[in-house]
């Protein structure tokens, strides 16, 4: 009976196809004392999201809810057709009763016509002061990004934010007061956005910028700002200046002239592990130039503790070994035989 039980909560989550509610933790209500995996059957077996929302709306904390469009692919990426947001659902999320939400996630594929449903879910979201906040959204082609709503930029209650697919345009000072954790993901950045995101954001200690560009100089002073990410670069030059962060991992495709570090003295860890590519014909053994710029890289890097060159940038190693560089004892390889 118990095998039989639990093949059919897995064939009725295996039914929810766009939006499923997730609900990690009710408190003080009847609901609570459901285990998990009934509650999840609850919510699948419920006709709509309307219906899913109207369960758990009468419950003072709403640990957290996802919306998540995964409905097949199509030559590796997502194909959705427009007619799957639909607005019942949309309203049934924002005139539920107020509640405490810690987590709020949108992973979805976007068109410019939802731009108003879906800035509808996040302002009812950070009406209840939700923590932490995440959309991965991808545009359709030729389409236009989500354009953020400015009460986005002023949220005091965020403590983590992740953006994919977003337009970043705050008109005014961003306040983010109690954001602790910060992901950029492919966006355009210049120096005035990134030092605005960072002034408005005291107590930051974590910051990723994947596929970002548009910048040529990164200046982080803050002195809680202590793990930075990189990924992607395709600029001509660009210059670091993070003289307190401890932890700095460099990753993915590279093209770049030269990478200077104007400061990093407080750096205690490091990763390096990114591609040099050519940008047209895939990648390629690394050339002089990119030799140079890696070598005063890491030379740079001589006080950090633990210095890991990745795999990635093993032929960059091996080309400057041939010629006689001995790598310096705080290069730690991993992933090279």
């Amino acid at each position: 009976m118990l095998e039989e039980g639990e093949r059919q909560i897995k064939m009725a989550q295996n039914r929810i196809k766009f939006q499923e509610v997730v609900v990690e933790k009710v408190e003080e209500d009847a609901i609570s004392a459901l285990p998990d995996c009934l509650l999840q059957e609850i919510l699948s077996r419920l006709p709509s999201t309307k219906d899913a929302i109207k369960t758990v709306s009468g419950s003072p904390l709403l640990e957290t809810l996802v919306f998540k469009h995964c409905n097949g692919h199509r030559k590796g990426r997502l194909n959705i057709t427009s007619n799957e947001i639909n607005a019942p659902n949309i309203s049934s999320l924002t005139q539920c009763p107020q509640l405490k939400l810690k987590k709020f996630k949108v992973h979805s594929s976007f068109d410019i016509q939802f731009q108003s449903p879906l800035s509808s879910w996040i302002r009812y979201a950070i009406r209840c002061n939700v923590e932490v906040l995440k959309l991965d959204l991808w545009k359709t082609e030729w389409g236009d990004d989500f354009m953020l709503d400015q009460i986005l930029f002023t949220s005091s209650c965020l403590t983590e934010l992740r953006l994919y697919g977003c337009m970043i345009n705050p008109i005014g000072a961003v306040s983010w007061k109690n954001l602790k954790s910060l992901c950029i993901i492919i966006r355009n950045l210049d120096e005035d956005l990134i030092e605005n995101i960072l002034c408005g954001s005291p107590v930051l200690e974590s910051l990723v910028l994947h596929s970002c560009y548009g910048y040529k100089r990164l200046d982080i002073t803050s002195k809680r700002v202590k793990s930075l990410v990189l990924s992607g670069f395709k600029f001509n030059i660009i210059e670091m200046n993070a003289p307190n962060i401890l932890s700095l991992t460099i990753r993915g495709e590279l093209l770049l002239s030269r990478f200077l570090l104007v400061n990093v003295s407080s750096l205690v860890k490091a990763n390096l592990n990114w591609i040099c590519t050519n940008g047209m014909n895939g990648f390629t053994m690394p050339n002089e130039a990119e030799q140079e710029m890696f070598k005063e890289f890491i030379l740079k890097l001589g006080h950090v503790k633990e210095l890991e060159i990745g795999f990635d940038c093993s032929k960059v190693i091996s080309c400057l070994q041939a010629k006689g560089f001995v790598v310096p004892s705080n290069v730690k390889l991993t992933g090279i035989e």
